[in-house]
């Protein structure tokens, strides 16, 4: 990837001016952009989402309620929509489109509802149909199979299955489009068993590993089951490590926050996910400070409604100042693409230049919205929220040009959602 044009915001905080962008995808063929009037990004890396939730939005019962009364009205929700491959593959290519039209080219989907007692085929049925939504878009996926009460057993088959099925060779495909992690979701609904099954499976096919934890219900239930927090559960059961990425770290002890930072762990921040839903604030100051590497997610439909990485950059810096020091804009973008890659092991998606995976995004800042804007960087978060990027490019290739998906038509993607859930509705 040869950036020579525009704003271009490299790894890090460091900004340079050019003109033209050109994409090398591998090929003889260069395919040149005008970034004239625009800032270049890396790719956005959104490192917790739920893609399932993006069929389930706004559902009532299930805003501005305990995490105890929210996680069985979804359930609800789901076993009546009843969970496979069709509904999977529809309600992720909704998430995948609204990620990439959002600029985001690498979604991590911590995949958690499964139909309970189903073959393992049908497990990896999922996975695959997922996988393939994304892949239709021209997306990256980084599928995490993750459990949320399922017996240790069939969930360590599952996973087992679903990475030999989908990257067989340690853990990534080659082209970089498709990686498997595991992660159970965390210590309020699985148990230590169920940690270790899923760990087995990482180190046999090489996997990175991903949790939630110290969310309100998280600790909660913790104290109640176990007489300890979480983060004391993941210490002893082996999930403070360096392959270990834990979302959400709303509630942590400064010790805690020392003790995830010795361990070699990466976090995610989803402040979209944890304000709107009354469940609390990240210090992320204080756990940016403490050395751990900080990653942003939108988390899912089900509590973000939306999967909008950018806009939540914009939110973390806006609540930053409530819990402690206001989050610069180049930090918040830092987060949304190096922070991310970094715990997915895949530092090189958040770079542009040499070593990079060939992922950027176009933003025109020449409109109204931006008039006035000393610094390009942060205006591109501060100013026009839920702004969309004009052109994004993944491996080189681009999948989003003026706006609009390369690869398929977002109307018709999401009417096949509409449908099909109407459909179940009405049969059920």
């Amino acid at each position: 990837m040869v950036v020579t044009g525009a704003v271009a915001v490299l790894a890090g905080p460091g900004v340079e001016h050019a003109d033209d962008v050109a994409l090398d995808d591998g090929s003889e063929t260069v395919t040149t952009l005008d970034a004239s009037g625009c800032v270049v990004t890396p790719g956005l890396v959104n490192a917790h989402h739920h893609l399932l939730q993006s069929a389930f939005r706004t559902l009532p019962g299930t805003r501005g309620v305990p995490m105890a009364e929210w996680l069985p009205a979804m359930a609800a929700a789901y076993n009546a929509a009843g969970i496979d491959a069709e509904l999977a593959h529809a309600a992720a290519s909704v998430g995948i489109a609204e990620s990439l039209l959002s600029g985001v080219t690498t979604v991590a989907d911590h995949h958690l509802n499964w139909p309970m007692g189903a073959p393992i085929d049908a497990t990896v049925a999922i996975a695959r149909a997922t996988a393939d939504a994304s892949r239709a878009l021209g997306g990256r996926l980084v599928f995490v199979r993750g459990s949320a009460r399922d017996d240790p057993d069939w969930a360590g088959a599952s996973a087992d299955a679903i990475a030999s099925a989908l990257v067989p060779h340690g853990g990534v495909t080659p082209d970089g489009l498709l990686q498997v992690a595991v992660g159970p979701a965390g210590v309020h609904s699985d148990g230590e068993a169920t940690f270790a099954a899923l760990a087995e499976v990482a180190r046999t096919h090489g996997l990175r590993r991903r949790t939630q934890a110290n969310e309100q219900v998280d600790v909660a239930i913790a104290l109640e089951r176990y007489g300890r927090r979480p983060i004391d559960l993941l210490d002893e059961w082996g999930w403070l490590a360096p392959d270990v990425t834990i979302a959400h770290l709303v509630d942590v002890t400064p010790d805690e926050t020392r003790r995830i930072a010795e361990s070699g762990a990466t976090g995610t921040h989803a402040p979209g996910c944890d304000v709107p839903m009354g469940w609390g604030i990240a210090r992320v100051h204080e756990l940016l400070a403490a050395g751990i590497q900080l990653g942003l997610g939108t988390s899912g439909g089900g509590s973000n409604d939306a999967g909008h990485l950018l806009a939540d950059a914009r939110l973390a810096m806006q609540v930053s100042g409530l819990v402690g020091p206001q989050l610069p804009a180049r930090t918040a973008l830092d987060m949304a693409t190096r922070g991310s890659a970094i715990g997915l092991g895949r530092p090189e998606l958040s770079h542009l230049g040499t070593g990079s995976a060939g992922d950027l995004c176009v933003w025109d800042v020449s409109g109204v919205a931006d008039a006035g804007v000393a610094d390009p960087v942060a205006g591109l978060l501060w100013a026009a929220p839920g702004r969309r990027p004009r052109d994004v490019v993944v491996a080189g290739r681009p999948v989003v040009r003026h706006g609009a998906l390369v690869h398929a038509d977002e109307r018709t993607i999401a009417g096949d959602l509409s449908r099909l859930l109407a459909r179940r509705a009405a049969a059920g």
